[in-house]
């Protein structure tokens, strides 16, 4: 197997939080890389740290962080994500409503979608759908 393939195999296998642990990982396997070349080498397979662990991310795949739902009835969903992405998601949301909503607002890390409120239990199960999906 060779060298980028084991490193693949190793971060599928197993939650890996630092670089110092795939080090060692690929130093039982007879593998003994720098800390810079393994960066590198991770940079070139494109893995990134993705909440907390190593990953592949996907050619022209975006990391994006996580978003929690919450309802405030009778008509509200509050979305909440990491601070800076709250307007993305706002216009992602805008770009695709789902039937029933009506329109968001934006803050920094908060999302505010206005929802008829006979539809809002559907509404919120459709955007947990989405946002699992991507």
């Amino acid at each position: 197997m060779d060298l980028d393939s084991l490193i693949l195999q190793l971060l599928d296998g197993a939650p890996i939080t630092d670089q110092g642990d795939l080090q060692a990982r690929l130093k039982a396997q007879g593998h003994e890389l720098t800390q810079s070349t393994l960066s590198r080498r991770l940079k070139r397979l494109g893995v990134q740290k993705v909440h907390g662990r190593y990953r592949r991310v996907e050619a022209g795949g975006q990391v994006l962080p996580e978003v929690s739902i919450a309802e405030a009835p009778p008509n509200l969903l509050v979305l909440r994500t990491a601070p800076g992405f709250a307007q993305a998601l706002g216009l992602s949301l805008d770009s695709d409503p789902a039937p029933g909503q009506v329109g968001t607002l934006a803050g920094d890390d908060t999302v505010f979608v206005a929802v008829l409120p006979e539809r809002l239990a559907e509404v919120k199960a459709h955007l947990a759908r989405v946002l699992a999906a991507r």
